[in-house]
């Protein structure tokens, strides 16, 4: 699903990446791990096409992103990947249906199939009853599991998540563990997250340690 070959990225005089290569297979759920200032948040952001490496090449899906123009990888994205950040970035005048439904309207997708999608989605995360609330009405834990629908309305091939545990108490971290977990084993979808969360790097089918820049 994710192939990264040889990637370096250098800000300023700190080198973040240092010759970074990965695989990651279809319905793998591979966490990332290591000190802060690794490098994790970089290559993830690399991974999902929203940094560009200086160097070295990723391919999504068998498709090579170095070769795509702007709109290519902005289409790409809206096809093929979701995002979860540690800030869950709900629109917070629209519900969670409608937050849900957001990125498939952006697709093209016709409101009455996105909606369709949303609810089912909403099924899977057990929030079917909080359809019509906004953020503010919505627990930390609700917002995230709000958040992670989200990046799959459009049935993306892989998940990126970054610290998608990192604001939430024991209890929701817990549902929220349950809930990528579950998504790996019962509807195969590859996930890649950075965390500093054990338990949640334990839950993973695969775990990477970074250190200054490189895979140990």
């Amino acid at each position: 699903m994710i192939k990264a070959s040889n990637i370096y990225k250098k800000f300023s005089t700190v080198e973040a990446l240092r010759g970074v290569s990965l695989e990651v297979a279809r319905a793998e759920m591979v966490a990332i791990v290591g000190a802060s200032g690794a490098g994790k948040s970089t290559l993830l952001q690399i991974l999902g096409t929203l940094m560009d490496a200086d160097s070295g090449k990723v391919e999504i899906a068998g498709v090579d992103t170095s070769k795509l123009v702007e709109k290519q990888l902005a289409a790409l994205r809206n096809r093929h990947i979701g995002f979860v950040f540690q800030f869950h970035h709900l629109l917070p005048e629209f519900t969670a249906l409608e937050n849900i439904m957001m990125p498939a309207l952006i697709g093209g997708v016709s409101k009455k199939d996105a909606e369709g999608r949303a609810k089912e989605l909403l099924d899977v995360i057990n929030l079917r009853d909080r359809a019509q609330h906004k953020p503010t009405e919505l627990s930390g834990g609700e917002q995230q599991r709000v958040a992670i629908a989200r990046a799959l309305v459009n049935r993306p091939s892989v998940i990126f998540a970054d610290e998608p545990t990192g604001n939430l108490d024991t209890k929701n971290r817990d549902q929220i563990i349950t809930l990528l977990s579950d998504l790996r084993d019962k509807f195969g979808q590859t996930i890649v997250m950075v965390t500093h969360d054990m338990s949640l790097a334990e839950s993973a089918t695969r775990k990477i340690v970074m250190s200054d820049g490189k895979i140990l």
